[in-house]
Formats: C-alpha cells, sequence, structure tokens
C-alpha cells in the first residue's frame, strides 16, 4: 500500500494546551504528533470535511461477493 504524503508545518500552540495534548497522547501510547493528526482527522470526519474515500478494486470485490 502507498503512503500518503504529508506536509510538514510549525504549529504554535500555548504552554498549557501542549501539557495537556502530551499528556493525552501518552495516555493513548501515541506520540505527540499523531495525537494532534488523531485530533485533526476526528475533527475533519465528525464536520464532515473529509475527502471520501475512492473505492478501490480490492473494496469492490469485497462488496459484490458480500464478504468482509
Amino acid at each position: 500500500m502507498a503512503k500518503k504524503a504529508t506536509k510538514s508545518f510549525i504549529l504554535r500552540v500555548d504552554s498549557d494546551t501542549m501539557d495537556a495534548i502530551e499528556k493525552w497522547a501518552a495516555d493513548e501510547f501515541r506520540s505527540t504528533n499523531g495525537q494532534l493528526q488523531w485530533i485533526i482527522t476526528e475533527a475533519l470526519r465528525k464536520a464532515r470535511r473529509l475527502p471520501k474515500k475512492k473505492k478501490t478494486s480490492l473494496d469492490n470485490q469485497v462488496e459484490d461477493n458480500g464478504t468482509d
């Protein structure tokens, strides 16, 4: 499976917010970066702002066979 391209950018976060994110990440056994990505992805998903996934040929086969 091909890895998605990522973009790097600098994010300024106040100290209290960063402490909370780091603690949350540690509680969930994630890196701080992974936690931030998860938070952003969840917010986008809940707001229905994520682009719809394109179906692959494997997805179509699973639908045709009726199996998961």
